[in-house]
């Protein structure tokens, strides 16, 4: 990873802006889930991860409670994160099925993988002065992949959020419109291209299958032209 972002990814570690987010990110790391009872939680900001040279971003709302805010990588050790990264796999952007942890070897093909919010706020639900503390490191992370062509946002909260902050940049005057596959372009020529987010919830109920998912990231590399 480039030093600029090893740099910004300290500065979101140490990151304590927020008191409310650092309460609940140490609640959740004491409180731990029977199965994950004997691990050491993460317990901390969970910054991005994947390549300098991306030209591809997935961005989420929050790190899991029990999945990035436990193992310190967003989309990893929870549900969403095993069906996000079988699809993945699949269309040849990650080089394992599956994000475990830290330690597991997990590459991206020029895709970068971050959260608009850096700590898993209470029932999901940021205020938005933690979101506006958060937004500086979701700008510089975006500024420093310098290839960078789409954005795929996981849910309608990412998308808002994502949007949000890029309404503060540019007078955007058109409206975004959230549609699972639907592709937008902003002012400084980025794609939004929005997808469901890969809950199991949304998966159980059939609202996004395997197949959607992988037709996306299919359709996100061509955007992207890789």
């Amino acid at each position: 990873m480039d030093i600029r972002l090893n740099e910004l990814n300290k500065t979101i570690i140490n990151c304590k802006k927020c008191p409310r987010l650092v309460k609940f990110v140490k609640k959740v790391s004491a409180n731990k889930r029977k199965q994950n009872i004997n691990e050491i939680y993460w317990g901390k900001p969970v910054p991005g991860f994947g390549d300098l040279n991306s030209k591809i971003a997935i961005i989420g709302l929050a790190p899991a409670a029990h999945g990035g805010t436990r193992t310190g990588r967003a989309f990893t050790g929870d549900k969403s994160g095993d069906f996000l990264f079988r699809c993945l796999h699949e269309v040849g952007i990650s080089n394992s099925p599956f994000s475990k942890n830290l330690n597991d070897n997990l590459q991206l093909k020029s895709t970068y993988i971050t959260n608009i919010l850096k700590c898993v706020p209470p029932e999901d639900k940021p205020l938005s002065n933690e979101i506006s503390n958060c937004s500086k490191f979701f700008d510089e992370e975006i500024l420093s992949l310098k290839k960078l062509k789409v954005i795929v946002t996981l849910g309608k909260v990412a998308f808002d959020n994502c949007l949000k902050l890029y309404k503060q940049k540019f007078e955007i005057k058109k409206k975004f419109v959230f549609k699972h596959g639907k592709t937008q372009i902003l002012p400084n020529g980025l794609i939004i291209l929005s997808s469901y987010h890969p809950s199991p919830r949304n998966v159980n109920t059939k609202l996004i299958s395997n197949k959607m998912m992988v037709n996306l990231f299919e359709r996100a590399k061509k955007l992207a032209k890789f």
